[in-house]
């Protein structure tokens, strides 16, 4: 094989991993290569915070469009509805059962079935509310030069997050479930690049924010993580969920706050 096919292979393979991850993370429609998706789910890994950033593109240039014309309340509102939509409510589903589970004061096995129950308790709903809530909050408050940059960084944020969990944890959820198709533990080499990109968008695009922001999520995601350890014995599809929507409130809220 001559190095130009071994490098359009190359090229190839990571595309097949990025629709992947696009098809696996967001509801947008790309048929090219779907047959091949089990193959490539585990590849697609390290490619989660680019899916991320992706979708913060899109709430960036759509925020600018929309300022334009619309007030901020409602842009915020947009916003907010708009990452929930773009995603299928994938990780806010993780997070109620997440909220469920880990609040329940039950033993180990009994939290990790409270999790599979498609019906939503009381801890998961206060836990959608707060984090709809915080998010609405935190960009209605932004200056309108702002919002669509922390936009941009919100759902970087919360891929990140979702890579380090899985550097940390071993995965404790059912093999059948959706988490245990694609689920790996990742080396810190894997994860470096994602969190490498969310610092250096940090430092350009809001440079008082890029040296609190890795700091701030990484305590609060290793954090987290140990709780599910301590509860679980690891993490599941839906703390993985979970660990999305709280780095992208503590993220928003962050914003919020430190560019008041």
């Amino acid at each position: 094989m001559s190095s130009d096919e071994a490098r359009q292979g190359r090229w190839e393979r990571r595309l097949h991993c990025f629709c992947t991850a696009t098809r696996f993370l967001t509801i947008l429609p790309l048929a090219w290569g779907r047959a091949d998706d089990g193959r490539f789910f585990r590849a697609s890994l390290p490619l989660f915070p680019l899916v991320g950033l992706c979708i913060g593109l899109a709430g960036f240039l759509l925020s600018t469009l929309l300022l334009q014309f619309v007030p901020l309340p409602v842009v915020a509102f947009l916003a907010v509805a708009g990452l929930a939509a773009l995603t299928g409510g994938l990780h806010l589903d993780g997070l109620a059962d997440s909220a469920d589970g880990l609040l329940s004061h039950r033993p180990r096995e009994q939290a990790l079935r409270i999790m599979k129950d498609s019906r939503i308790g009381a801890m998961g709903v206060i836990a959608l509310l707060l984090v709809l809530l915080g998010k609405y909050v935190a960009f209605s408050t932004l200056d309108l030069r702002i919002l669509p940059l922390l936009l941009l960084l919100v759902p970087l944020a919360g891929r990140c997050a979702i890579l380090l969990c899985m550097a940390r944890l071993d995965y404790v959820g059912e093999q059948g479930g959706v988490g245990g198709h694609f689920y790996r533990r990742l080396t810190l080499r894997e994860i470096f690049p994602g969190w490498l990109l969310l610092f250096l968008l940090s430092a350009l695009l809001l440079p008082g924010f890029a040296i609190l922001l890795p700091f701030l999520l990484v305590t609060i995601v290793l954090l987290f993580a140990r709780w599910c350890r301590n509860r679980l014995g690891g993490c599941t599809g839906d703390t993985l969920g979970a660990s999305c929507e709280l780095a992208e409130t503590v993220t928003a809220l962050a914003g919020a706050m430190l560019i008041f």
